[in-house]
C-alpha cells in the first residue's frame, strides 16, 4: 500500500513538474553565430560560400574567358556530396555558392537539371495555351560553359567525451565540353572542439 502511495505522489510531482516547464523563443540577428551542437550550421555555411567564391571569380580561367570571349562565362550549378559522417543538406551550400557567384557580377548562370525541367514543361504548355505572342519559343536555351560541383567531409577525433570536429569543403570548376578541372579550392578552416558532459539526468 505505501509503495502505492509513493509512486501515485511521484507521478504527481512530476506531471506538476511537467507542466510547469515552458518554451521560451527569443529572436536573434541572423549575423549572429550561436554555435549549440558543435556540428555544422548556417554561420558555417555562410564563412565557406563567402571564402570559396572569392576565389573561384579570382580564377585565371575565369579571367581568361571574360579576356578572350570578351563576356561573362556562364556557369550550371551539379551536384554538391555530403561525404561528412553527420546528415547535413548540401543543396543549402550550394544555393549559397549560387547567390554568392552571381551577386559577384563575374558570371552568369543558368538554371540546373531539375529547374530546366520544370521551365521546360511551361514552355511546352504556353505553346498549347498561351497567346501566339506571349508563348515562348523552344530551343533557345544558352548552354552552360562551366559546372560547378563539391563536396563536404568531415575528420573527427574523439576521446573521453571530447572531439574535434574539422569540416572540409571542397569545389570545383568544371568545363562541359571537355571535362577540364578549371578550377579546385579547398577549404578546411571549420575546426570545433566539443567537449560534452558524462553527467546526464
Amino acid at each position: 500500500m505505501k509503495k502505492k502511495a509513493l509512486v501515485l505522489i511521484s507521478l504527481v510531482i512530476l506531471s506538476f513538474i511537467c507542466g510547469c516547464q515552458s518554451n521560451s523563443v527569443q529572436r536573434i540577428d541572423p549575423s549572429v553565430s550561436k554555435d549549440l551542437s558543435g556540428y555544422w550550421n548556417d554561420t558555417d555555411v555562410r564563412f565557406i560560400a563567402d571564402t570559396l567564391v572569392q576565389e573561384c571569380v579570382d580564377a585565371p580561367a575565369i579571367r581568361n574567358y571574360i579576356v578572350q570571349n570578351k563576356k561573362f562565362p556562364t556557369l550550371i550549378l551539379g551536384s554538391f556530396k555530403n561525404l561528412s559522417d553527420e546528415h547535413l543538406d548540401t543543396s543549402i551550400v550550394a544555393k549559397k555558392f549560387e547567390a554568392a557567384l552571381v551577386n559577384s557580377g563575374k558570371v552568369d548562370f543558368v538554371a540546373d537539371s531539375k529547374e530546366r525541367e520544370e521551365i521546360r514543361k511551361e514552355r511546352v504548355d504556353q505553346l498549347e495555351h498561351a497567346s501566339e505572342e506571349t508563348a515562348k519559343s523552344l530551343g533557345y536555351e544558352i548552354g552552360a560553359d562551366f559546372m560547378l560541383i563539391g563536396t563536404v567531409k568531415t575528420i573527427v577525433d574523439s576521446a573521453d567525451g571530447k572531439s574535434v570536429r574539422n569540416y572540409i569543403v571542397n569545389a570545383e570548376l568544371i568545363d562541359v565540353e571537355t571535362n577540364r578541372k578549371l578550377w579546385v579550392g579547398e577549404n578546411s578552416d571549420i575546426k570545433k572542439f566539443i567537449s560534452r558532459s558524462k553527467v546526464r539526468f
